[in-house]
């Protein structure tokens, strides 16, 4: 298509060691792009979104705010964005509108829907701040969930009947009647920090990461959203683990996307080692590709700039051996592009090297 380009922008979330996403999306022709915000990150990137959208996007207008899960290094930043700017639809799962049908699942048998939906308002209290913005402004609200487009977006994962099975498992969320898997998680992934001090070697044709990654029920809620932009595949993942990388997968399939063949793929959850597996990474990346071949994939990984294990080296390994470039953001905006003008002052980015060590178990 004559002048239709894209940019995709991963602004940098979290002066500390957690890390967070803050994406803005600009696509289609002169005069008629469309711009997408996905996730904000904190409040401080959430006004850094919006200075960035005025300044290198030349609009105060989004189309499309989606917040592929309530954790508030990806939510909260967007109060600002819906405050600041004007939207057109807003993207948020909301829990509370189904208590009627996930009550059940809960221990105290005198929960009503009623006090079920007020609690999950608090405790997933920056989700319902987005949904409060944007009544208050007259802002359509939808629910991302597989099947649903939004704008040249697919939503890929999750259904809604997985989601509404995984809330009752949310780690904020009241007891439920089966073990809660997310402090499980949060413990072992505790242990797994604990352990960092042991090194392994890794060489292109030998990879040691695991098949059998475990992680939070909410990161597997993530919104997966795949996009044909000109006939490239952009693949944003948010937090999802393999479960929802997975499912992405299949539904893709039945949708005759090939999500092996995307131009862009961001790498889920900062690139934890819990969230990927060789096996899903052939699905979404592709399957390794022989050393020194020439790349046609970028992936950008969301890391904050004093975060000790975001990403491990051992995932950035696996995309690099599939062919992929990677891209880390470390306290830097990275800016993917095609057929958009240059900006002044920004440069090309360098891509991280091979790691000839990387993580133990």
């Amino acid at each position: 298509m004559a002048g239709y380009g894209y940019e995709i922008d991963f602004l940098p979330v979290g002066n500390g060691g957690k890390s967070g996403d803050a994406i803005a999306i600009r696509y289609g022709t002169p005069g008629s792009y469309k711009v997408m915000v996905v996730d904000g990150g904190t409040k401080e990137s959430g006004q850094n979104l919006v200075n960035h959208i005025k300044t290198h996007y030349g609009t105060t207008h989004v189309n499309y705010v989606v917040n592929t899960h309530p954790d508030a290094d990806h939510a909260s930043g967007l109060e600002v964005v819906l405050e600041q700017l004007s939207v057109g639809e807003l993207w948020v799962h909301r829990p509370w509108e189904y208590a009627d049908e996930i009550s059940h699942w809960f221990k105290d048998g005198r929960i009503t829907d009623e006090s079920l939906a007020r609690r999950l308002k608090e405790l997933l209290s920056h989700a319902h701040q987005l949904e409060l913005i944007a009544s208050e402004k007259e802002i359509p609200v939808f629910e991302p969930y597989a099947g649903a487009r939004i704008g040249d977006f697919y939503v890929l994962s999750p259904t809604q009947d997985w989601y509404l099975d995984l809330v009752p498992q949310f780690n904020k969320t009241p007891d439920a009647h089966s073990v809660n898997i997310s402090e499980a998680l949060k413990s072992s992934g505790l242990r797994a920090l604990a352990k960092i001090a042991s090194w392994v070697e890794e060489h292109w044709h030998i990879e040691t990461l695991s098949e059998d990654g475990e992680t939070s029920c909410e990161n597997e809620s993530s919104v997966v959203l795949y996009g044909n932009l000109d006939g490239r595949g952009v693949l944003l993942t948010g937090d999802a683990g393999i479960q929802a990388l997975e499912k992405a997968s299949d539904f893709a399939t039945a949708l005759g996307i090939d999500l092996a063949s995307s131009r862009f793929i961001q790498v889920p959850h900062h690139g934890s080692r819990n969230n990927v597996s060789p096996a899903v990474l052939n699905r979404i990346v592709g399957k390794n590709v022989p050393q020194g071949s020439a790349t046609t994939k970028t992936a950008f990984v969301s890391a904050s700039k004093e975060s000790e294990t975001h990403p491990r080296k051992v995932v950035t390994n696996a995309f690099l051996r599939r062919g992929a470039n990677v891209h880390l953001t470390k306290g830097q905006s990275k800016r993917h592009s095609n057929n958009m003008p240059e900006r002044e002052g920004w440069s090309a980015s360098t891509p991280i090297p091979f790691h000839p060590k990387v993580e133990g178990e």
